[in-house]
């Protein structure tokens, strides 16, 4: 056992000496890759995804951005009518042949659920054509993001709440245990003091369900639903404004929606320009690295 010890030392500090801050290498030989699900709505394309692309660019002038999307069916649809999309593989492997040789790749994904561990995987396949890529982390990540994030919403949707109103974040969801960072950014309104937000998911846990009750124990009366997405698209029209909504309404709420995308919102852009900086200087460390820190600090 203490010679695995002595191993996983050897390396992480083989890892941490040979880290390098990608922001001084050449410009010319840096790209930044922004990686999104996709939309097929116009409208709020242009207020996240074209926005915090034509953002990071705005913050690393000398570096080359480009995006890609994930969504298969997204960019097959947009084909139709013209629009071309690549995917983040096809997008890699133009920047190579471009003589790129570092690519932080930055995902607009809002939990680190399948979509972020596709996104990682692929990376990693990817990575014999350049000399590094580091993958950026998604909006909830840490701690202090998912803070950022509630401190963030209480400011935007404060009217909204002022005078009794009750705020519900519907996020995506997933299948797999991150599906419990919304409950955490749910107790952390709470434990703000702010009981009048309340956040749930279209495909995960909080379901409608468990958000009605807690609606009705409150005695809400009037409801804004807001999409806890970061694009606005199919699942802020279908199952927010107009699912949700009707099915509110029939329980006796007063129901409004805000159909905005967190893309668009300029603090939340900043969240993500902070990972793309933090990934600049360093790799982000896995749960196997981090683990090998320990156990190094402790030896």
């Amino acid at each position: 056992m203490r010679n695995i010890g002595i191993i996983i030392f050897l390396l992480c500090v083989f890892m941490s000496t040979n880290a390098q801050d990608i922001s001084s290498l050449p410009k010319d030989k840096t790209a930044i890759l922004m990686v999104h699900f996709g939309t097929t709505y116009d409208d709020t394309r242009a207020l996240t995804i074209d926005a915090i692309n034509a953002k990071a660019q705005e913050m690393f002038p000398d570096i080359k951005v480009v995006e890609a999307y994930s969504s298969r069916i997204v960019i097959a649809r947009l084909k139709e009518r013209g629009i071309l999309k690549s995917t983040p593989k096809e997008a890699l492997l133009r920047l190579a042949a471009d003589g790129y040789t570092h690519v932080i790749v930055q995902g607009t994904n809002v939990i680190d659920g399948i979509e972020a561990e596709v996104l990682r995987k692929e990376s990693v396949f990817m990575s014999p054509f350049f000399t590094e890529i580091r993958v950026g982390h998604p909006l909830l990540y840490s701690i202090d993001d998912c803070e950022q994030v509630v401190s963030i919403l209480k400011t935007r949707y404060h009217n909204a709440v002022k005078n009794g109103g009750t705020v519900v974040l519907i996020g995506h969801g997933t299948s797999t245990p991150a599906t419990a960072i919304y409950s955490q950014i749910d107790y952390m309104f709470d434990a703000e003091g702010t009981s009048s937000f309340h956040v749930a998911t279209v495909e995960g846990y909080p379901t409608y369900d468990t958000t009605l009750k807690r609606l009705k124990t409150d005695k809400a009366k009037n409801i804004m639903l807001v999409p806890f997405m970061f694009v606005a698209g199919e699942h802020a029209r279908n199952d927010i404004d107009e699912e949700w909504r009707e099915r509110l309404e029939k329980e006796g709420f007063s129901v409004s929606t805000n159909i905005e995308g967190l893309g668009q919102i300029p603090e939340i852009q900043d969240i993500y320009i902070q990972h793309i900086k933090a990934a600049l200087k360093s790799p982000m460390p896995d749960a196997a690295t981090l683990k090998a820190t320990y156990i190094r600090e402790n030896l």
